[in-house]
């Protein structure tokens, strides 16, 4: 499928618009948030691809039974095994090291679909060992609006990081799909 087709879905089937262009470098991690249904994977799917880019996502292991373990991977997630997120992280990071891989790595920081009050910080993890860029990706459903965000410069304080992520993304006021699944702090 091309990038007219992608867009074509969703902008005109989905109803979406977006309001920045994709990263600009050929290795990042992205966040996004708010992370409340599986729908949230279906918009950022079609948006990226839209831009003419392809994300990796993390999604928990569980969700690959068959038949939508094949059909996730060919759409760009991978398995995370949440009982072993360590073993899970070294492996990416292996990954991302790769001098010709380009990767956007997509991660959304709350960790599931349900309320979560603090914010996990494997991607602090992640981007910190690769030196690679974070930026800030939203969803805005009241709006039907989606981007990329702005870049985050981290610091050595992964919980300071991230609470100070939150924060940022409780000053954007976005609704989520379900926004009791919603909690910045």
């Amino acid at each position: 499928m091309n990038q007219k087709f992608h867009k074509f879905i969703f902008n005109k089937i989905l109803g979406w618009s977006s309001t920045e262009p994709m990263v600009p470098e050929d290795k990042a991690v992205i966040l996004a948030a708010p992370h409340t249904s599986i729908y949230d994977f279906v918009v950022g799917y079609f948006y990226y691809r839209s831009l003419g880019g392809r994300l990796r996502i993390m999604i928990k292991k569980e969700a690959f039974f068959w038949p939508l373990g094949p059909i996730l991977r060919r759409l760009g997630a991978f398995p995370m095994d949440r009982k072993n997120p360590q073993r899970m992280m070294m492996s990416i990071i292996h990954e991302m090291e790769k001098p010709d891989t380009k990767c956007h790595l997509t991660i959304c920081p709350e960790g599931t679909r349900k309320a979560v009050h603090k914010w996990k910080t494997g991607y602090h993890t992640i981007a910190r060992a690769c030196n690679l860029p974070v930026y800030l990706a939203h969803l805005d459903y009241k709006a039907k609006v989606i981007g990329t965000g702005p870049r985050v410069e981290l610091t050595d304080d992964a919980r300071a990081d991230t609470d100070r992520i939150q924060q940022m993304y409780e000053d954007m006021h976005l609704t989520a799909l379900h926004p009791e699944g919603y909690v910045t702090k």
